[in-house]
């Protein structure tokens, strides 16, 4: 599965694209029919509360699933939101079962 990173308002981080590089690779492992991956890192200097936005939209058969998290880290928000996308995969597995 390709994997392309976007940093937005922030510093390109090289532990955190392999942090989750290593997650979005389990991912596959698991999901055969991913395609690829477009990971979106932004900041936001507004919210002071969290303002860390982790964005994944995931390429597969059909209909691309998204999810978005804002967090006090990134690392929060990049676990919130493959947490969401595996929910949804499971849900899409459902539909590629043969019985």
């Amino acid at each position: 599965m390709t994997v392309n990173f976007q940093y937005v308002n922030t510093d390109v981080s090289e532990a955190l694209s392999t942090y989750i590089q290593e997650r979005l690779d389990k991912l596959a492992n698991k999901y055969e029919f991913l395609i690829s991956a477009q990971v979106y890192i932004k900041h936001n200097d507004k919210n002071h509360d969290a303002g860390k936005i982790c964005n994944i939209e995931l390429s597969l058969p059909g209909p691309r699933l998204f999810a978005t998290s804002n967090e006090h880290t990134y690392e929060l928000a990049v676990n919130q939101t493959i947490s969401d996308l595996k929910r949804q995969l499971e849900k899409r597995k459902e539909i590629y079962k043969v019985y």
